[in-house]
């Protein structure tokens, strides 16, 4: 790493086992002048593991508007510092955002090195639609603010994933049992660990699942898009799209594709074209 000019390298970290790093963070680290660490008891642990010993500082939620400039001086005058969070991606519902801004404010390089998320791996697992999700992250405390949030993500027809702490799962699961209790609903939890689990079933159906069972470790829950019923048939946008993608690789143009699927579930053809509106034949023919 050149000393002319410093830099900020964002660094995953594994989400549990510590096999799940990347040949390139391992040189970040070894290479950066400073760690900078959400907890330094939980990173010391990662560089033991692969014999680094770069000097680290704590950088949390707590002191992150303080040490953002002392990082940020530290860059001005050429060092490089690596960023991590306890586990998984900076800035994803962890510290991180307001150092990321500082440096794009005041000029200073930034260089994502990309890796594990808590959030991916739960999403990829789940076996719900990827296409087009949305992250929430942790829901608000306030219960009139969660339940308002949580009303307006479970109807927008897309795949939902929030983060959860394993004391308030049942909560949370219960209140959307109250919405929508057969919603289809995933809890991912201690993902990459010796204890890794995946729960599939509906809202009210998990919870139930939990009241026997109960849950530790940290947990990601996702929730299916809702099914609206377009004309004669109760079907996800997702789906819909799914089908035109299908008919386009067997050969069918896009055009035609819509028509097929719109008479096929008796849903508007403007409507489906609203939803493949961004999907290019050439690309998906491309992928067979």
């Amino acid at each position: 790493m050149s000393k002319d000019s410093g830099k900020l390298y964002i660094c995953a970290t594994p989400i549990g086992n510590l096999e799940d790093i990347t040949l390139r963070a391992i040189r970040v680290f070894k290479e950066a002048d400073l760690i900078a660490a959400e907890d330094t008891r939980v990173t010391i642990k990662l560089l033991s593991r692969y014999g680094i010993s770069t000097p680290m500082t704590s950088y949390h939620e707590h002191n992150e508007a303080t040490k953002s400039k002392e990082l940020i001086k530290d860059m001005k005058f050429g060092k490089t510092v690596a960023l991590v969070s306890d586990a998984g991606t900076p800035g994803i519902s962890d510290p991180g955002h307001r150092l990321i801004k500082a440096c794009i404010d005041e000029g200073i390089p930034i260089e994502p090195v990309p890796g594990p998320s808590a959030l991916i791996t739960a999403l990829v697992v789940s076996g719900l639609p990827t296409d087009s999700f949305v992250f929430q992250g942790f829901l608000p405390r306030k219960k009139g603010e969660r339940m308002s949030l949580l009303e307006e993500l479970l109807g927008i027809g897309r795949t939902v994933v929030l983060f959860e702490s394993p004391k308030r799962v049942k909560k949370t699961l219960g209140e959307v049992a109250g919405i929508d209790p057969e919603r289809e609903t995933v809890l991912a939890r201690e993902l990459t660990k010796k204890f890794e689990e995946v729960m599939r079933g509906t809202a009210s159906g998990l919870l139930d699942r939990l009241d026997e069972a109960g849950i530790k470790g940290e947990v990601v829950i996702l929730f299916g898009p809702t099914k609206k019923t377009f004309g004669a048939v109760s079907i996800t946008a997702g789906e819909l799209r799914e089908a035109v993608v299908k008919l386009i690789k067997k050969g069918v143009h896009k055009k035609e594709a819509i028509t097929e699927v719109a008479g096929k579930y008796g849903v508007n053809k403007h409507m489906v074209y609203e939803i493949v509106i961004d999907i290019h034949e050439k690309n998906i023919k491309g992928q067979i």
